[in-house]
């Protein structure tokens, strides 16, 4: 069976189990598949967390990675519509782009941006994944790891993207100290050449940073002389509002 066919059975047999719980039988019906490759694309869900059997029965259910993946999509939309307006401020306020980010793993995950009304904009990041290392945002997440959690992250090499970025691990925790001093991390051209960025951290309701705010812009004109300082306050600010209704 090829790789594609199997995740084609894979989604069949979870589509089978949308509407409730069922057994194997009904599921290789609703499918179309043989009981025994039902059963055994059940197991392979089962190891995975995607089904799980009823506690006391033969019929399988949706299991708990399934839900957890739903939720996390449906908490990413709700952050990003609490946010959005906060973006949309701050991007008037800097005259520069505003983003929204969340941690995914060992990398950012940019989930929302507002451009600039400066008619020389750089890209909209929406959708991408990036190492958390190399951009502004990744080292807030960084800044406020566990100590036994960032020694993880550094236990593997770090990737350079321009000759700027930081790929030494104990260059890497200065810069970290400084975040977490400050409130806020600067990275000027660490993951893209010609690009500034400006980032602080979003405390959900228990306190946890569960996502950033940022703005970057040219180095030609970002930060402006004397305007690192602003910037960064006006970032910090936005990243409280947000916090503050998420908490609310």
């Amino acid at each position: 069976m090829s790789r594609v066919q199997s995740i084609e059975r894979a989604f069949s047999v979870l589509s089978a189990l949308a509407d409730g719980p069922v057994g194997v039988t009904e599921v290789a019906d609703r499918t179309e598949l043989p009981k025994s490759t039902a059963a055994r694309m059940l197991a392979s869900l089962e190891r995975e967390g995607a089904v799980e059997q009823v506690p006391g029965e033969t019929r399988y259910r949706l299991g708990p990675r399934i839900a957890t993946l739903a939720a996390g999509r449906q908490e990413t939309r709700g952050l990003v519509a609490i946010a959005h307006p906060a973006l949309v401020e701050l991007a008037d306020e800097t005259g520069e782009a505003a983003g929204l980010s969340v941690p995914d793993g060992r990398t950012v995950h940019y989930v929302d941006q507002v451009d600039s009304p400066n008619p020389v904009q750089v890209r909209d990041w929406t959708g991408y994944r990036v190492p958390m290392h190399a951009v502004s945002s990744g080292q807030v997440f960084l800044a406020h790891l566990a100590p036994p959690a960032l020694a993880r992250f550094l236990a593997r090499p770090l990737e350079a993207f321009t000759p700027a970025t930081l790929t030494d691990a104990g260059t890497l925790i200065e810069r970290l100290r400084d975040v977490r001093r400050d409130g806020h991390a600067w990275v000027h051209e660490e993951f893209a050449e010609g690009i500034a960025s400006v980032a602080a951290g979003i405390a959900g309701p228990d306190g946890e940073l569960i996502a950033a705010v940022h703005v970057h812009g040219p180095t030609y004109r970002f930060p402006a002389p004397g305007q690192a300082a602003g910037v960064a306050a006006a970032v910090t600010a936005a990243a409280a509002r947000i916090g503050a209704r998420l908490r609310a």
